[in-house]
């Protein structure tokens, strides 16, 4: 784990550096390299300070870390950090365990059940010549139909209830992790569900589809749940028709992730009156 839990749990941008903070003390320590290029970031908090301590690093704070600490990592992909355990990043970004599904539990089989059935339910629907899906052009256009379609017929499910998870503020927030949030009502058993469509051909590809992004106002995982994945599959649209070809269910619990630290801005980032040198004499209206 990243660190021990505590009320105010960290921003990405401190997440982030935790990992990328640890990884760089490793690398110069495997390298014998001298401890005075190792910084600790000026919003340490104690854990690190202890942790740097019995590394017999030096606790020096800076604004930020040192970029001539972190380059060398970050040009290096194959020191990316891989198999981080999701449950791991679920508990130290928002102090909520990852329950593992429980094959042997009745309740947890039974939701899984109907769960499944909603899964057939819509991949049916999905398929119909009349489903609104089928006049959408891109894929990437229906991950909200098939979270509505999901939330509608798991609400219809005897003894369950289903809905989109509020984040922190108690704000209904479509975008981010998960998208649905189920609770089995004699149990109170919280499952978070978040449905995924892929080409037939590209299960094993390694391009990113998944993403958990933590932040604390937005945040969405409230609940120890147990956390699922739904897989649609589906072939490429054809004859302006798609076809779903089936779906999985994965269970989280077990998932490893990596991350990609990448420095990044936005249009108000870079088009500030002091950083352009150069602009059109007209402006199109």
């Amino acid at each position: 784990m990243i660190g021990p839990p505590s009320k105010a749990w960290p921003s990405t941008q401190s997440f982030v550096a935790d990992f990328v903070l640890l990884k760089t003390v490793s690398h110069f320590q495997s390298a014998n390299a001298s401890t005075s290029h190792v910084f600790v970031s000026s919003d340490s908090s104690a854990y690190k300070c202890s942790r740097a301590a019995k590394r017999n690093l030096p606790r020096r704070p800076v604004a930020g870390i040192a970029c001539r600490s972190i380059n060398p990592w970050l040009l290096d992909e194959d020191r990316q950090l891989r198999d981080v355990a999701f449950s791991e990043v679920i508990l130290d970004t928002t102090g909520k365990h990852v329950l593992a599904v429980d094959r042997k539990n009745e309740t947890d089989e039974c939701v899984i059940k109907q769960i499944s059935a909603a899964l057939d339910e819509t991949m049916r629907r999905m398929n119909a010549s009349d489903s609104p899906i089928q006049k959408v052009a891109r894929i990437n256009e229906v991950s909200s139909q098939v979270e509505d379609l999901l939330r509608e017929l798991l609400n219809a499910t005897p003894g369950l209830n289903c809905d989109f998870p509020r984040t922190a503020d108690d704000k209904t927030q479509r975008s981010g992790y998960p998208d649905l949030r189920i609770v089995d009502l004699a149990t109170t058993r919280v499952f978070y569900l978040d449905p995924k469509l892929y080409a037939v051909g590209s299960r094993d590809s390694s391009f990113r589809t998944f993403y958990f992004e933590p932040k604390i106002a937005t945040n969405k995982v409230r609940d120890d749940a147990v956390h699922l994945i739904a897989g649609f599959e589906h072939e490429l649209r054809k004859d302006g028709h798609w076809t779903f070809t089936g779906w999985d269910l994965v269970d989280l619990s077990q998932f490893k992730a990596k991350l990609k630290a990448e420095f990044q801005g936005s249009n108000r980032d870079m088009y500030r009156p002091e950083t352009i040198v150069a602009t059109s004499a007209k402006k199109r209206d």
